[in-house]
């Protein structure tokens, strides 16, 4: 049996069906809708299978149009943009049962020695990842024995994730708390020596906790929850090579939220505090009942 590294690693390998069209998977799970992570991460493996190859992805902008249906395959189509002397840009068109689904547009740099270079400092000191508990043990900490459903979404989750504050279980735990989140993540298992791999599984794990910036003063990250959320739009910027099998930081802060739709961004760092990824998203926010 696979782990969930290596499944996530399948899960990005795309069914190159005709030029510039791909298949993926969609697995059959439990949720109402397909995980936006998964459609972003598998459209950027489309984009950058049409590229030579010597051009790692520098920026992503993306739309989540409607949701996708868990285990009805995805086609992504490809539109080659531009193909400079240093830029390359791609166009994708995610579609399912003749529906499009998703929009992305990645751009890819020719590598280049720059006349300069900066870098704020990490907003915060945070504990080493090593020394926080899984988010596993932490449910199990409050819980006892988890619920069946969470056991088996433990299992299959690809990344280990290590919340930097304790969770909230509490609408008292919550008060005052301001909209911000930080976590350590990283793949569960080797994902390869592929940089368009790690790139398109990062992308696939910035998608996972970014919103809970949104939530946090108004409701607690676990249990019942009040409302519904969906991801409306995606931006990436990645700034420095990595590896998503190694321990980065996800530091996530919501600076608005109005009309339905809160705004979140996030800041990953290596180990060595060297900002890697810039993240910004907004979701869409409506009371559940």
């Amino acid at each position: 049996m696979t782990n969930p590294a290596e499944r996530l690693v399948d899960l990005l390998d795309l069914e190159q069906i005709e030029v510039n069209i791909f298949r993926g998977r969609s697995p059959q799970e439990s949720l109402q809708r397909v995980f936006g992570g998964q459609v972003a991460g598998q459209a950027l493996v489309a984009a950058g299978r049409t590229t030579d190859g010597d051009r790692p992805v520098h920026s992503l902008h993306a739309y989540f149009l409607r949701p996708g249906r868990p285990g009805v395959p995805i086609v992504y189509q490809v539109e080659r943009v531009r193909d400079g002397r240093s830029f390359t840009t791609r166009r994708v068109t995610a579609v399912q049962q003749g529906r499009t689904i998703f929009n992305l547009t990645a751009s890819f740099h020719k590598p280049e020695e720059g006349p300069f270079e900066h870098q704020l400092p990490p907003a915060r000191v945070v504990p080493d990842p090593e020394s926080l508990p899984t988010v596993r043990e932490e449910l199990r900490k409050h819980l006892g024995a988890l619920p069946e459903q969470w056991e088996r979404m433990a299992r299959r989750q690809p990344f280990d994730i290590r919340y930097v504050d304790r969770l909230r279980w509490s609408a008292e735990e919550i008060e005052g708390a301001e909209p911000r989140s930080a976590v350590w993540m990283r793949a569960v298992g080797p994902l390869g020596d592929d940089p368009l791999v790690h790139t398109c599984a990062l992308t696939y794990a910035s998608d996972m906790t970014l919103l809970d910036a949104v939530r946090i003063p108004v409701e607690p990250l676990w249990g019942t929850r009040n409302f519904d959320m969906a991801s409306l739009d995606h931006a990436m910027w990645f700034h420095r090579p990595f590896r998503a099998d190694e321990w980065f930081l996800y530091d996530q802060e919501s600076p608005i939220a109005v009309g339905s739709r809160g705004l979140a961004r996030g800041r990953l760092y290596n180990l060595q505090g060297r900002l890697i990824v810039s993240v910004v998203q907004e979701g869409l926010f409506r009371k559940l009942g």
